[in-house]
């Protein structure tokens, strides 16, 4: 048993402990608190609220970090093309006034996340980043800077009318040079249009030199393929897919 002076000490050394903590817990509230109040100056933001802010923000800095032969073929408005690939980018961004925000997008979203760290990285605490890059803009059919390139020999909605006009099945592959997943399903859509070629046409559309036809079909992501029976449309898939996928629907067609 404890004497009285033993339970006072006991009481004692416990209230210093209780407050101890208490304190403890207050000061780790505290800087939780500091730091989740902190303003949230850098995100990923929707086609729709990244229109709205360069409306409202005259000052805004638009960084198109595509290649200059993407850029050219359409980009938003008031936009400056600082190209990803170029091994001076952090260099070639630095010159921006820091205390100005910065909006920065693609082509999907790969590359503006990548530039969207370094520009953080350097110094900018005001970055927005477009989710789904332009192909979401575009998708949200928003306006975009007058497109500079010669599309004479872009096909235009009459030959593609007549591209999926025939009596078999027409398996169309939209694609570009620098998708990666187009790249991988490229050698199987070949082998189809062999293994299927009295049934089956095969046609290939790259997206760069065929913009304007591809706004107009409303094809905005990539790859994307469709197939037509009798000029009309019985499947549609966007990104990747495996072969047997692909096969699975064209069988079900013919």
């Amino acid at each position: 048993m404890f004497n009285s002076e033993e339970k006072w000490s006991i009481l004692h050394e416990w209230w210093f402990m209780e407050q101890f903590e208490m304190k403890r817990y207050f000061i780790i509230f505290f800087i939780f608190t500091l730091f989740s109040c902190k303003e949230n100056t850098s995100n990923v933001i929707s086609a729709q609220e990244f229109r709205e802010k360069i409306n409202k923000d005259k000052s805004a800095i638009i960084i198109d970090v595509r290649t200059p032969e993407e850029f050219n073929k359409g980009h938003l408005r008031n936009a400056l093309n600082v190209n990803w690939f170029d091994g001076n980018f952090e260099e070639n961004v630095s010159i921006f006034n820091k205390n100005l925000p910065i909006y920065v997008y693609c082509l999907s979203g790969g590359r503006s996340s990548k530039a969207n760290k370094i520009i953080k990285s350097i110094g900018f605490d005001k970055v927005h980043e477009l989710n789904g890059g332009i192909l979401e803009w575009r998708k949200n059919q928003f306006p975009e800077a007058s497109i500079n390139n010669d599309y004479n020999n872009s096909l235009t909605v009459k030959d593609f009318n007549k591209l999926i006009d025939s009596d078999k099945i027409v398996l169309v592959d939209y694609y570009a040079n620098w998708c990666a997943p187009c790249k991988i399903m490229e050698p199987y859509l070949v082998e189809i249009s062999h293994e299927y070629s009295k049934n089956l046409n095969l046609v290939r559309i790259n997206y760069d030199e065929n913009l304007p036809l591809l706004r107009s079909l409303e094809v905005y992501g990539l790859p994307v393929l469709q197939l037509y029976k009798d000029k009309k449309l019985l499947w549609s898939n966007v990104g990747f897919i495996e072969k047997s996928s692909v096969e699975s629907e064209i069988k079900k067609n013919l």
